[in-house]
């Protein structure tokens, strides 16, 4: 009995020792614990809903498509507000703020001495500001490139060491307000300029619509009105002798 007894403890303990694999190598006590951990991964992985034909996620896919053709509303907002930005770009132009240019202006070379006005030649037909069609408000064009006094217009010329001015111009007029024409001629305006063959860059000094008092403006001004403007000048004889002057030229 006692031999029966040691046979079975013997088979017991040998029962209880860890089997070695085809390689000698005993596994791990830990592999039991190790094989837990694989399987609840496992587990979580199949939590997701992935099609076996093509092996990624149908309702993310779907989502995505959804996003990607969604209008984009932030972006259409941003597309308006830079055609209106460049509707309003469009419509301002850098002569905004600045007057047509007449004969009775005056131009100016930066390498000259002496400011003449303008003279028109490329038509009679559109005045500024002057309801009478005097010559002397016509519009001047990118093609008007004589001045008064046409000989040496612009004096003596610091290119030729003061001799007198030979002007001759370099082509048109630039810088020409192109959105206003006159017989398909762009008309000029202050920002204007003309490039001299020579070497002198002409501008516009003055664009000529400034309004003068004449005579008849003196004789019909409130004499009273004139004492505030001015305290220290007597209208009233201002007038007269106005008046006397014309009288004289009348003879």
């Amino acid at each position: 009995m006692e031999e029966l007894d040691e046979n079975k403890e013997r088979k017991l303990d040998d029962f209880k020792t860890s089997p070695a694999n085809s390689d000698g190598v005993k596994f791990s006590p830990d592999f039991a614990d190790n094989s837990a951990n694989i399987s609840e991964i496992g587990a979580d992985e199949e939590d997701e809903v992935v099609d076996p034909m093509n092996g990624f996620d149908d309702e993310a896919a779907k989502e995505s498509s959804a996003e990607k053709h969604e209008p984009n509303e932030e972006k259409k907002e941003d597309k308006k507000d830079e055609k209106e930005e460049d509707q309003s770009e469009s419509k301002s132009s850098e002569h905004d703020g600045y007057n047509f240019v007449i004969p009775r202006g005056k131009a100016m070379c930066d390498k000259g001495s002496t400011f003449p006005n303008f003279k028109v030649t490329s038509h009679q037909k559109h005045y500024w500001n002057d309801a009478e069609g005097s010559a002397d408000h016509l519009a001047v064009t990118e093609d008007d490139l004589q001045f008064n006094p046409p000989a040496t217009p612009f004096g003596s010329c610091a290119v030729k060491n003061g001799n007198p001015c030979t002007y001759a111009p370099a082509g048109k007029w630039t810088k020409t307000y192109d959105k206003v024409k006159v017989m398909g001629k762009s008309c000029l305006t202050e920002k204007s300029s003309l490039m001299c063959t020579v070497g002198g860059k002409i501008t516009v000094m003055k664009h000529g619509q400034q309004s003068e008092a004449g005579k008849s403006n003196v004789a019909n001004a409130d004499s009273r009105e004139q004492h505030i403007y001015n305290p220290f000048m007597d209208f009233d004889e201002f007038k007269e002798e106005i008046e006397e002057s014309d009288k004289r030229h009348a003879w």
